[in-house]
Order: structure tokens, then sequence, then C-alpha cells
């Protein structure tokens, strides 16, 4: 089960933290990975780590709020392994994010959030989704935020907006592309061990239901299954990962 061999997978963010641990998982499991990271440096270590590890990948470093960026970096992959199989949008967290109430921000600040968040994940699936109905095959797999789900008082409504938006589209392009057997979900996160101050991260931990925050791992193994073959009766779902800190 699970068996991506002969699948190109391109999984942006993936120069570290979560998306690094998707990029190696899936290729773990036979895929060839395009490793997308805004810093160049962060997208070829990952590669050489999977390469090291006997999988098979390239570095594709661009901005995904860039589109003509973003098809010159799908072209790369398919130049140099093969047309985008499976499609990650996993970038989604700005350079030196800050946690900020929304009266204390501007709309210079907004557009970081919408850029990334959503038109980020716009440009990249646009780029691959023509190919992927073509071929009569595909999956796109977005990785958000519980912040696009419910509120919070942390802080973080800009950034929730471009995540909640991002579900949105998951949901309107998996009815639009299923006949073409494409597949569109989305993965809502709650807190990441990685992500933020220590002592913040452990008073968080405490209050998940299962007690702990999530790690890369946890997120692999759910884009792994939603990449997969098994997955195929299933699209147009936002999908909580979050040990418990949201239910529906």
């Amino acid at each position: 089960m699970f068996d991506l061999s002969g699948r190109v997978a391109l999984v942006t963010g993936a120069g570290q933290n979560t998306g690094a641990g998707i990029a190696r998982l899936l290729a773990a499991r036979g895929a060839a990975v395009g490793v997308n990271d805004l810093v160049a440096s962060r997208a070829e270590e990952v590669t050489e780590s999977i390469r090291q590890a006997g999988g098979q990948a390239i570095a594709a470093a661009f901005d995904v709020t860039n589109q003509d960026a973003v098809r010159a970096g799908v072209e790369q992959v398919g130049l140099e392994l093969a047309p985008v199989d499976i499609l990650v949008n996993n970038a989604g967290v700005p350079e030196a994010m800050t946690i900020d109430r929304f009266q204390d921000t501007s709309p210079d600040m907004w557009k970081r959030f919408i850029d990334l968040n959503l038109y980020g994940v716009l440009h990249c699936t646009r780029a691959v989704i023509d190919g992927m109905c073509e071929r009569g095959s595909g999956r796109v797999i977005t990785i958000s935020s519980g912040a696009g789900q419910v509120g919070l008082s942390l802080g973080v409504a800009a950034y929730g907006a471009g995540k909640g938006g991002a579900i949105a589209f998951m949901r309107h392009l998996a009815m639009e592309v299923a006949r073409q057997g494409v597949t569109a979900n989305t993965l809502a996160l709650g807190t990441m061990a990685h992500v933020g101050d220590a002592e913040v991260l452990e008073r968080v931990a405490r209050s998940v239901p299962v007690g702990r925050l999530g790690e890369p791992e946890d997120v692999a193994a759910a884009v792994l299954f939603l990449a997969s073959d098994e997955s195929s009766w299933m699209t147009g779902q936002t999908i909580g990962l979050n040990g418990g800190s949201v239910t529906t």
C-alpha cells in the first residue's frame, strides 16, 4: 500500500520542517520529488538528504507568489524528472512571521499572508492542473491550518484569511476536476512543535487532547495517504490534523 513508484511530486516550502518531512517520506515511498523552497540552499540540502537515502529528487528554488517563477519551476521539474503527478502546497508561513492584532496591522502586512497562503496555492495549482487532467490522474494536497476554520484570539486574522481562502478554493477545485481523475484535499494543521517560542509551545501542548504538538512525520503520513491510489475516493475534504484541538 501507499506505493508512489513512478510518480513525480512537487512539494513547496520543502526546505525545512514540515515540508522537508513530507518530501523525504514521499521519496522513500518511491516518488521522484521536486523540492521547492524560497531559499535555494535549503532546497538543495533536503534534496541531497533524499539522494543520500537512495531516493530521487531535484532542488527547485522559486517564490510561489511569483506566477512566472512558478511556471518556470514546474517546467524545470517536468524536464528533469517528469510532469507533476502530486502537488503538495505546503509553503505558507512568511519569513519572520509576527503575531499582531488586526487593529495593529496594515494592508501591506495583509498582502504577505494572502499572497503566500492563497495566491501561492493558486499559482502552483494552475501550473500543474491542466497536465493532470489531460493525463487523467493527479493529486493536489494543500497544507492549511485550523486558523482557516475557527476564530482565534492570537492575532492571526490575516493569516487565517489566507488559509481559509485556500480551503474554499480546494473544495471548488475538487468538484471541477473529479471526473478527470484528479483529487483535491486539504490538511488543516494544529500547532506544530517547531513553530514559535518554546515556553509558549509547552503551554499549548498541555491543552492538546493527545498531549503533544504536531511533528513533520504526522503531516507526512497524512500526505502520503492523500497522494496514494488508496485515497482515490476522497476528494474535496478538509481533514483536521491537530491532536484533537479542533473537532467537527
